[in-house]
């Protein structure tokens, strides 16, 4: 899996107006209710010999569609390419498109802050009662939709935000289960048990790396209700709010300048987040899924079981979050060939049918449909991140209608460039000229 980055928002804003050129081509069609095509009942394996489709992946995630491409291919005679694009790529997409190139298919994050960037409406075909859609789990099928439309196929659950813990740690710290946190106060007061009680950092924070600096602040905004986003999203509320200041102000004052960090924080990184927590130098890591892949690269699911464990933890609960990345979700274009666009609504009802259960065996990763049971042999760290799925908090990416650059903003603090006041006025800033250039009513 990929790691979970916060997109490069500014990058966008010119990739943005590149991309509503699209608007113009004449495969374009408006995709409303009213004038879309009724889509007739797709059969998964039906033939399609001499059909080729071309598929786009990032340069990290090229391998992820292998076994259903093989598959698909020998079940139905078509033929799909996959095609690379360089990083960065959600950067890179919203251009290649607005040049007129487009693919059948392709990887793509399906929240709200990244799907507008392929302009949906415009570019994608709708997907909206495909037989698979009525599978998805709760949090999953919640995914893929803008303006009440669908507009990805979900076949990866996404990434789960928790703490990874090192349990030869806890022990030495004379920490339990009964010591799992209820809120984020209760997180920050294990960090500082541990520091206390062994040779280990309480948390390792990531600030060479920057991008996993944002889920410490992340976590403390799960008590923001669906009103506040909403809000936010029309202009009403700010980034500048005193509970987005109070959040990196904590983070900056009670675990930071607390000590309650490795040493090197402002260098470390994300492989040495793993190096650290798996030796026993730092008692917890906060972070999503990604990191997990990283150990399980590197280590039996025996050993994880005996020297890992994860819990979920929100700012007044014990709670998971969700946070969306490019390989949870697949969107297929319009490209004005309706055997092709046949073609790429079968392939996904292939993968999303019956070929489901023999993809996420291939791949080791939970089922995003209950239907289908996640395989067997995954960590307990993995089952007890499908346990807390249900019940997860979604991350601001899938909340708000831009998401912002925040880990640069933090890492300037960590850096000694911004104050906490300063962070949160630069997200607004960036947040805003985002919106506004994405045509957002109300910037």
């Amino acid at each position: 899996m990929m790691k979970r980055r916060a997109l490069p928002a500014l990058a966008l804003i010119g990739a943005l107006g590149l991309a509503a050129t699209a608007c113009s081509d004449p495969t374009a069609a408006d995709s409303d209710s009213d004038s879309a095509p009724k889509q007739t009942a797709v059969d998964p394996t039906a033939r399609l010999d001499g059909v080729k489709l071309t598929m786009w992946t990032a340069q990290n995630t090229v391998n992820a569609p292998k076994q259903v491409i093989d598959a698909f291919e020998k079940a139905t005679g078509a033929q799909v390419e996959t095609q690379a694009i360089p990083d960065l790529y959600e950067q890179n997409v919203p251009t290649k498109l607005a040049s007129g190139d487009r693919p059948d298919l392709m990887f793509w994050q399906p929240s709200i802050s990244t799907l507008p960037f392929v302009q949906p409406k415009q570019n994608l075909l709708p997907l909206d009662g495909e037989p698979w859609e009525a599978k998805l789990g709760g949090t999953e099928k919640s995914l893929g939709v803008i303006d009440g439309k669908r507009y990805a196929a979900i076949v990866t659950s996404p990434a789960m935000l928790g703490v990874y813990y090192n349990k030869d740690v806890f022990r030495q710290a004379g920490l339990s289960e009964k010591d799992f946190p209820q809120s984020y106060d209760d997180l920050l007061a294990l960090g500082r048990t541990v520091a206390d009680k062994t040779d280990a950092a309480g948390f390792y924070e990531a600030g060479g790396d920057q991008w996993p600096l944002q889920w410490q602040m992340q976590v403390q905004l799960t008590d923001l209700d669906q009103q506040w986003w909403a809000d936010l999203n029309a202009n009403k509320k700010k980034w500048t709010d005193p509970v987005v200041v109070g959040a990196i102000k904590k983070y900056k004052e009670k675990l930071l300048d607390a000590g309650l960090a490795q040493k090197n924080y402002k260098t470390g990184t994300f492989t040495g987040q793993a190096d650290a927590l798996w030796k026993g130098e730092a008692g917890m890591v906060l972070n999503v899924t990604s990191f997990q892949s990283q150990l399980q690269a590197k280590y039996s699911t025996a050993q994880l079981d005996r020297k890992i464990g994860w819990f979920p933890v929100a700012n007044s609960s014990a709670t998971g979050l969700y946070s969306p990345d490019q390989t949870n979700g697949v969107v297929a274009f319009k490209t004005g060939d309706e055997k092709r666009q046949n073609a790429a609504r079968q392939f996904l009802a292939f993968w999303l049918g019956p070929d489901y259960a023999d993809y996420i065996k291939t791949m080791k990763i939970p089922s995003v449909q209950p239907s289908v049971p996640t395989p067997a042999g995954l960590p307990q760290t993995s089952k007890d991140q499908v346990a807390a799925l249900p019940k997860a908090i979604g991350v601001f990416q899938a909340k708000a209608i831009v998401a912002p650059d925040t880990h640069l903003y933090l890492a300037d603090m960590i850096y000694g460039k911004k104050s906490p006041q300063q962070v949160a006025q630069a997200i607004q800033d960036q947040f805003a000229q985002v919106a506004k250039a994405q045509g957002a009513p109300g910037f």
